[in-house]
């Protein structure tokens, strides 16, 4: 049986969670996780969550290591899942290849698990640790956690202004605010994340792809969302002329238009009918659950100023990866978010600062939110 060494486990777990990352924006519906089998200091085998999630971490690691799992510790960064889904239980695996011990770093919320692994795996007379980097963990996968425990995904906010958070001039003019070095951050940012959401007044005046084109990322393709009441958006546009090769959503009104709806359909544009809040806008809310109920985890928010409102007046901002030129324009450039009722200093969203960083000749900042 091999012996418990916290410092060496430590070690271990934070390789794992290195591979887990490797899974991010591309694991979903699944959570990302990463798995290394060790023996006497030697890794024996790696895993991670590939692509749609399975083969999942576990089974990767074990193939890899084949007879030599025999005894070794397993290093999992999240409760190896016990219920049979497309693949068999990865702790049957475990138990099964003979292993010596586990560390597990987090328990899985999902209820089909819920510390049943873990459980498991005691049962058959291993031993079992769980906690080690539990922080880390339960960090890397807060969009799944988020599904699963609040039916929606983590929101990250990532925008791209002026010191004064303008993100374009009074006549909608923003390429570039930000340096190349930046943008080409912004792409690693869509490629960790399972979808782009943009407001379609963003979608109108900029014509993006919204696709990651990052070399060695070709194929992370997240799915492309815009929130689109009234389905304005051209039919000719970038996004709608490539939505056969890559999924891409619209979110409207519960009641559009059935004519353009089946336009839309036609071009392979999947149409999220959403109820309208009280202003006549798909509610926010409802857009969330709608997301989460297909699969999504990590969604990330580029634009424009009225979408982040709407998100940040219903409390739906998780993360903002804050870009920021050394360049000011004024207050009659477009905020980075619009009005959103705030009335009183209390009544504002407030975000703890993580990390700071020079991105080229820009200023990268990114938040959580502060939920204490």
């Amino acid at each position: 049986m091999p012996t418990t060494n916290n410092g060496q486990d430590t070690r271990h777990m934070r390789a794992a969670l290195g591979l887990a990352r490797r899974a991010l924006g591309n694991a979903a519906p699944n959570p990302a996780v990463g798995c290394i089998l060790v023996r006497e200091g030697h890794v024996l085998g790696r895993g991670w969550t590939q692509a749609g999630g399975r083969p999942h971490a576990e089974t990767q690691a074990l193939e890899r290591a084949g007879e030599a799992a025999r005894g070794a510790t397993a290093y999992v960064t999240l409760e190896p899942c016990s219920h049979d889904g497309k693949t068999p239980p990865c702790v049957d695996a475990l138990i099964a290849a003979g292993i010596g011990r586990a560390v597990v770093a987090v328990e899985d919320p999902d209820p089909r698990v819920a510390g049943q692994g873990i459980q498991k795996l005691r049962e058959a007379g291993f031993e079992v640790r769980v906690g080690t980097e539990a922080a880390a963990a339960a960090e890397l996968n807060a969009g799944f956690f988020l599904r699963v425990n609040e039916g929606r995904p983590l929101v990250t906010l990532k925008t791209a202004t002026t010191l004064d958070g303008r993100i374009a001039t009074h006549r909608g003019e923003s390429e570039w605010i930000t340096s190349a070095k930046a943008r080409e951050m912004s792409h690693l940012y869509r490629a960790t994340h399972d979808a782009i959401l943009v407001g379609v007044g963003t979608a109108s005046a900029d014509d993006p792809m919204l696709t990651c084109r990052l070399p060695g990322f070709e194929d992370r393709m997240p799915v492309r969302i815009v929130v689109d009441s009234r389905l304005r958006l051209q039919l000719t546009s970038k996004l709608v002329a490539m939505a056969d090769r890559i999924p891409t959503w619209v979110v409207a009104r519960k009641d559009v238009n059935s004519d353009r709806r089946r336009a839309f359909e036609d071009c392979g544009v999947e149409v999220l009918g959403i109820p309208a809040n009280a202003a006549g806008y798909p509610d926010m809310r409802e857009t969330m659950r709608a997301f989460a109920k297909r699969g999504l985890t990590r969604v990330l928010l580029e634009g424009g100023g009225h979408l982040a409102a709407a998100l940040l007046a219903e409390d739906l901002i998780d993360r903002i990866a804050w870009f920021r030129a050394g360049a000011v324009m004024g207050g009659d450039g477009l905020p980075a978010a619009a009005a959103f009722g705030v009335d009183h200093l209390a009544d504002m969203p407030t975000f703890l600062r993580r990390e700071t960083r020079i991105v080229g000749d820009d200023l990268l900042e990114t938040y959580s939110r502060d939920r204490r």
